[in-house]
């Protein structure tokens, strides 16, 4: 009984998906903190001293129709940072310690009789035919 839910805790795809939730939401706010405070400030300063930043408003003087593209390429940095420490702290490590325990990894097995007799009649008449 051990054993089995030892084998469904250990498949690949459950502890994964636990880990990277649970990682993935806390790491994304540490990663969005780092960006929004280093990266941001950056990305407004190419707006000009002037500008609020890298974007536009579409209706001059309404800042409601501000279009914030410092934001969006933070959003983008933040999920690629977050998906990349994923990788390399959980899911490469769960996948080496699953090889290591022969998860995911079929046996050799022989090939059935019919399909053995099969193969050798192809590789006689391959011969023949030379």
């Amino acid at each position: 009984m051990l054993q089995g839910f030892k084998d469904f805790i250990m498949r690949g795809n459950i502890v994964d998906l636990a880990v990277a939730v649970v990682i993935g939401t806390a790491f994304a706010k540490v990663v969005e903190v780092v960006v929004g405070s280093l990266i941001t400030p950056l990305l407004n300063a190419m707006g000009g001293a002037e500008a609020r930043g890298l974007g536009f408003e579409v209706i001059s003087g309404n800042p409601a129709t501000y279009m914030d593209f410092a934001a969006i390429i933070n959003a983008l940095i933040v999920f690629l940072l977050t998906a990349l420490v994923v990788y390399f702290v959980i899911v490469v490590p769960m996948n080496k310690v699953n090889t290591r325990m022969g998860f995911g990894v079929a046996a050799d097995e022989a090939p059935a009789e019919d399909v053995a007799l099969l193969t050798e009649i192809r590789d006689l008449l391959a011969r023949g035919n030379r």
